[in-house]
Parts: C-alpha cells; sequence; structure tokens
C-alpha cells in the first residue's frame, strides 16, 4: 500500500449574514440582480463563510466521501487537524479559491493552521490542482463540470451547481448542498486518476533515443 496519503477535497460557501444585510442596499443601489450579488459575495473571504466542507482521504481503509458541517469553526478546526499528516491535497481549482479561502477564513475565526500548505505555482505537489493540471498552467480555466464531460465522467452538476447553493441553504436544504459537495469530491477523485493515469493498466510508453 502507498505511504503517500493524499486528501480530497472541495467547499461550499455562502455570504455571511452580515454582508447580504449590508449588500441589499448596495444592490439597490447599483440595480444589480441579486443572483449576482450573491455570487460575488460568495467568492471572497471577506463576504462569506464555509457552510461544509467534503473530504476522502486515501490509502484508509475506509476512503469514502465525508462531509464536514456546522459551525465554520467546527469545520476549519477539523480540517486542520486532518490535514496535518496528509502529503497531497488534491481538488479542482483549490490553489485560487478553496485553499486560499480556508486560510483567510481560519485567520477571520482565529484557527492557528495546524502546517504551512504551500500556495506556489506551477507545481503538482504538495498541491495538486486538477483545473491547473488538465491546462499545464495555461490560461484554460475549464471548469469541473465540462473537464469531468470531456473525460467521459458523470457530472456532479447535473441537479444543483454552485450558483444554487445559496437559494437551496436559504430554502432549509443543506442535505442537498452537502451531497452536491461529496459529487464534487468523488468527480475530483476520479479526474485525478485520469490525469495521473492512476487507473490505467496500459505500459508506460518508452522515451525515444534521440541520436546525437
Amino acid at each position: 500500500m502507498s505511504s503517500l496519503k493524499i486528501f480530497f477535497f472541495d467547499i461550499e460557501t455562502i455570504p455571511t449574514d452580515q454582508s447580504v444585510l449590508d449588500h441589499n442596499l448596495l444592490a439597490a443601489q447599483m440595480r444589480l440582480d441579486e443572483p449576482e450579488i450573491i455570487k460575488k459575495l460568495s467568492l471572497s473571504a471577506a463576504t462569506a463563510r464555509i457552510l461544509c466542507l467534503a473530504y476522502a482521504i486515501e490509502p484508509e481503509i475506509d476512503s469514502s466521501v465525508e462531509i464536514l458541517h456546522g459551525t465554520e469553526p467546527e469545520i476549519l478546526s477539523r480540517f486542520w487537524q486532518l490535514a496535518a499528516d496528509c502529503h497531497l491535497f488534491v481538488g479542482h481549482n483549490i490553489l485560487d479559491f478553496d485553499l486560499r479561502f480556508i486560510y483567510q477564513r481560519s485567520i477571520i475565526n482565529r484557527i492557528r493552521p495546524s502546517r504551512e500548505i504551500p500556495l506556489a505555482r506551477f507545481r503538482n505537489n504538495p498541491v495538486y490542482d486538477t483545473m491547473h493540471e488538465w491546462s499545464k498552467w495555461g490560461r484554460e480555466h475549464v471548469s469541473l463540470d465540462l473537464l469531468a464531460r470531456a473525460l467521459g465522467i458523470p457530472s456532479p452538476k447535473e441537479s444543483l451547481d454552485g450558483s444554487k447553493v445559496y437559494p437551496y441553504f436559504c430554502a432549509g436544504k443543506l442535505p442537498d448542498i452537502c451531497d452536491y459537495c461529496k459529487r464534487d469530491v468523488e468527480t475530483v477523485r476520479q479526474v485525478y486518476r485520469r490525469l495521473t493515469f492512476a487507473d490505467s493498466d496500459q505500459p508506460m510508453i518508452p522515451p525515444v533515443d534521440v541520436p546525437e
């Protein structure tokens, strides 16, 4: 069994109560539609919080996808406990969003990280970002939905996507959001295996000798 401990994860975020109150007036003043305001609020750690975090750890015996929900400090504390001894962190757009968001919300909540996870770019260890690995650090910021479909993997976005998380939360549909977050993680895990050829039984193509 491999000694490499891999942490697959994804977060769902929603605006904080105060940011919604503050920006209701802004939306009226700027005549922006509510969905666009909510989307913008949800993407900034200054105006949003973590609602839930789904994860799977390999090569643990039970590597099923689990969910963390509750208060944000509880979610963050548990994340840093789990992350303490993991070697590789895998997710889609986690360099530009998820990990950065987690660090920033940890600061806001005064939750000390258990370790440093470098957010250096142009590398795939200890952070393997499937979005950047697919584009090889080009300008193509492909969505998880599109990448999964291209690879023949069932998309996690068929019944719910990020734009619907806050309306679902307001409607009391937290279980649906948690299930959606867990599907994202399972999809990321399958994408990672495809990108690294971990699920392939084909032998590696030997290098070609170039005459001097």
